[in-house]
């Protein structure tokens, strides 16, 4: 299924999207995060109903939020998770050109979440270095911990689209990646999620960026230094997972600190994130 959450009217709604229609199911239940953390029978429920519908709403006629407008706790990220992307980043910065030996964990606060064709803010009076960074995200959908790697695909319950939004100058002004990536608007995600019964192997799909209608980024999840399973049992074992926690994976190569000359987001930029099997996530940089 694809899940939504959205606006019907003044009425935030969670529903399902099949072909161009939107299935509401919020007699079911009140939002995604109970939805995720109710477990197989009421997500089997949702099905049901989804399979069943005659009518909806159309989705072109409906304002999608993000899947989970209000995460429980900040989006989990990782820095540095593609090998070109890794040594584009280092060689930007002067350091030596080594790859990671473990995964770099970082977070988003959840204040910096974003919609689906929503607006990012520029803040230019606090940065002149913005990037972009397009991402799959998993979302857990069972309480993990000390989970192993054979197992750990099962915590999973779903995928969206990503976009880490970056302030490369704060990046380096504050040395650390918490404030210069939670700027207001910089966590857009969506347009849905995913369940994971749709998407058999999330390392085999094609992940691409597009600024204002040019290719800036189109690499393969394949690519990951550090997988899924990694990722999920590197964490559980000092700290417990829950459902509804986000996992962003990091992005390939093709950001804009790593060109030459650096490529920096400006007003009234167009921004495409695009992951096959799941969709594309717009948004606009805005004055």
């Amino acid at each position: 299924m694809r899940l939504v959450t959205y606006m019907d009217g003044a009425i935030e709604r969670v529903g399902a999207v099949r072909d161009d229609m939107v299935v509401d199911l919020s007699d079911l239940v009140p939002d995604m995060l109970t939805l995720i953390a109710s477990g197989p029978a009421l997500l089997s429920a949702a099905q049901q109903r989804v399979a069943a519908a005659q009518r909806g709403a159309s989705l072109a006629q409906v304002r999608l939020l993000a899947p989970i407008p209000r995460p429980r706790q900040n989006i989990i990220c990782l820095g540095m998770n593609y090998a070109a992307h890794a040594i584009e980043s280092l060689r930007a910065k002067g350091l030596p050109e080594k790859l990671p030996e473990h995964p770099v964990f970082f977070t988003k606060s959840v204040t910096a979440v974003n919609h689906p064709g929503a607006d990012i803010p520029m803040l230019s009076e606090l940065s002149a270095k913005r990037d972009w960074e397009a991402e799959l995200a998993f979302i857990i959908g069972r309480p993990t911990r000390n989970v192993a790697r054979e197992d750990a695909m099962r915590s999973v319950f779903g995928y969206t689209i990503f976009n880490d939004v970056s302030a490369r100058d704060l990046q380096m002004q504050h040395q650390q990646f918490f404030f210069s990536k939670s700027l207001e608007g910089t966590a857009p995600m969506g347009p849905w999620i995913v369940t994971a019964d749709e998407i058999p192997d999330p390392h085999a799909l094609r992940i691409q960026m597009r600024l204002n209608g040019e290719t800036m980024q189109d690499s393969s999840t394949h690519d990951m230094i550090f997988d899924i399973p990694t990722v999920i049992t590197t964490l559980s074992r000092g700290m417990p997972l829950g459902p509804g926690d986000i996992i962003a994976t990091g992005t390939p190569e093709g950001v804009g600190m790593g060109r030459t000359p650096p490529v920096w987001l400006k007003a009234g930029d167009q921004i495409e994130v695009e992951i096959s099997r799941i969709g594309v996530l717009r948004n606009r940089m805005v004055a």
